[in-house]
Parts: C-alpha cells; structure tokens; sequence
C-alpha cells in the first residue's frame, strides 16, 4: 500500500471527494482516505502521477508519496 499526503482538506466531505476520484482511477483500487493526517493510502495498480492528477482535479494538493516507517 502507497500513502501520499494530500493538502486541503478540512472535513469530511473533503475526504469523500478524495476517495471518489481516486477510486474512480481503477475499480480494484482499495483506496483509504484519512482527514489526519492528511493522506490517501492506494493499494492496487496505479501510478503516483494519476493520483496526483485525481487529487488535484478534486481541488486538493499533491504532497508526493509518503515513505514507508523503517
């Protein structure tokens, strides 16, 4: 699973709207949105720069992938 920090949102309509364009990327998706810490974890096939695209045509910032805890 991929997480990337989305900026912007505020409630939890903000974090329904991520979720939807996201998940419309690819039915298969399991797509987790979370208001804090202000982020979208993707499992399945897609590519960073879709969702950066998806979430900024949702009207939210693109923070880029979160790494990993080691």
């Amino acid at each position: 699973m991929k997480r990337y920090r989305v900026d912007g949102m505020t409630c939890g309509g903000c974090v329904r709207s991520v979720e939807r364009v996201v998940r419309a990327l690819d039915e298969g998706l399991v797509v987790e949105v979370q208001l804090e810490p202000g982020e979208v974890r993707v499992d399945g096939p897609h590519t960073p720069e879709a969702v950066k695209q998806a979430v900024e045509k949702a009207g939210f910032g693109f923070g880029g992938e979160i790494a990993a805890p080691a």
